[in-house]
């Protein structure tokens, strides 16, 4: 009752912003254009409208090949491709948050229509490809777990980002299935948990794991004594679990990914919401140790956010900028550089998932997109590499979050509307199609049968 008499205050055709809404300005890029805060009732929403993929493929550029490699997953989150080629999938669905708001409750039941109905697997699937010959078994790796998400493999021990703990396996080339419950190597902050989502990876020599903690709530509507410890990276010591914050003023800083070069941390960040579909940014950026990214007191750089009391100029003088908008509302969950062995314009760069948006007219995101590097930098517009997800009329049949790159050549990306893992390769000889992987119980999967 109380839903039906909300949304009879806040007419269904107003919240999904229906009447409203103009093409954005250009957004993408170290210089983006922003335009003037909006602040209305109600943000634009217009959601997925979700569809089998039945005989249709999501869209590869020209001399790439794409390829469901697991389907029947529970909501499919990040990736990690292990030493001998087996991929590791992080499945679940978290957070805890109670809703604030009148409109906060209305915005989640019209959000929730574009995500899978599937319950969150709170496990971890491990897909091999036995043969090598494309196709792949699912099994059962470890269930148990509380919402995993970040995912690491440092010497023989997995990590893995839990929505309340950051825990970790013993792992042996070739293990099929966890030998017993993970060890607590540190907590994690998770009280409330309005960004549930814990991203993580390794530094190059393995001695710390880089975790993403993102705020709870949008711009500081719980007061601050609820952002402590949020809004930031951690950096743990992987062996003791000791941590420091690493950098603050990132709103929620969802996937993670150490440059082979250099070493250096990058994130893509998700970035508030409620003040017009053009605000502000998602964005791509190497992060520094002890950097202020400017949430809640400012956005790309030092435009101030009226709306957060009270104000810290000291805070904003501080501001580093990102370095790269991906564009307003695009929900970047998933973010790997590239390799050589990715062939043409997409070997030296990054690839970004990007979930798509909820909350404008115009939706944006719905794709995987590449954005090219040159000495070490972003540099040139983004290059759209897998698509398809999502048709003009709304109905969509997938929705991307984690990108892994396999160097041997190839994009590995979760799906988790479709609940599928898709393989983009450079196309070269193939076998004919096989039957992809159907995640299965430990005990009538072929790969526990088998092995």
């Amino acid at each position: 009752m109380k839903y039906r008499s909300l949304l009879a205050v806040f007419p269904l055709s107003v919240a999904l912003g229906v009447c409203s809404g103009q093409a954005g300005p250009a957004q993408v890029g170290p210089d983006p254009e922003l335009p003037k805060p909006e602040r209305g009732l109600l943000p634009d929403m217009v959601i997925a409208q979700p569809a089998e993929w039945g005989d249709k493929m999501p869209i590869v550029p020209d001399g790439y090949t794409v390829t469901a490699i697991a389907t029947g997953l529970k909501i499919p989150r990040q990736t990690l491709l292990l030493p001998n080629g087996d991929i590791l999938v992080a499945e679940g669905r978290g957070g805890n948050a109670a809703q604030l708001k009148p409109k906060d409750v209305i915005a989640g039941i019209i959000k929730a229509r574009g995500t899978s109905p599937v319950k969150g697997g709170n496990r971890l699937t491990l897909l091999r490809d036995a043969e090598g010959d494309g196709t792949y078994e699912a099994s059962t790796f470890a269930e148990g777990l509380n919402a995993p998400y970040g995912l690491a493999l440092v010497g023989d021990k997995l990590y893995v980002a839990n929505q309340d703990a950051l825990v970790r396996f013993d792992y042996q080339p070739g293990q099929t299935k966890a030998s017993g419950p993970p060890e607590t190597v540190t907590l994690l902050p998770s009280e409330i948990n309005h960004h549930w989502t814990k991203a993580m990876t390794a530094s190059a020599d393995g001695q710390y794991l880089y975790v993403g903690i993102g705020s709870n709530s949008n711009i500081t509507e719980r007061g601050m004594t609820a952002e402590a410890d949020r809004a930031r990276i951690w950096r743990v010591n992987a062996r003791t679990g000791e941590y420091k914050t690493y950098a603050t003023g990132l709103r929620n800083p969802t996937a993670l990914t150490i440059q082979p070069d250099t070493g250096q941390l990058w994130a893509v960040v998700n970035e508030r919401d409620e003040i017009g579909p053009d605000l502000v940014p998602d964005y791509l950026t190497a992060v520094q140790e002890g950097g202020f990214y400017g949430w809640p007191y400012s956005y790309w750089g030092q435009n101030v956010d009226e709306r957060v009391r009270p104000q810290d100029p000291e805070k904003v003088a501080a501001v580093i900028k990102p370095d790269y908008s991906l564009g307003s509302h695009v929900a970047a969950l998933g973010v790997d550089f590239s390799t050589d062995a990715m062939g043409g314009q997409f070997a030296r760069g990054v690839f970004v998932g990007e979930h798509g948006s909820w909350n404008r007219s115009e939706p944006v995101g719905y794709k995987v997109v590449f954005v090219p590097f040159r000495d070490g930098r972003p540099a040139g517009p983004p290059v759209d590499f897998v698509t398809g997800f999502r048709d003009s009329d709304g109905t969509t049949r997938g929705r991307p979050v984690g990108v892994t790159v396999d160097p041997k050549g190839a994009l590995i990306v979760a799906d988790d509307l479709s609940n599928t893992i898709w393989r983009i390769t450079p196309t070269r000889a193939a076998p004919s199609p096989q039957p992809v992987a159907t995640a299965q119980s430990p005990e009538s999967s072929p790969s526990a049968q088998g092995r």
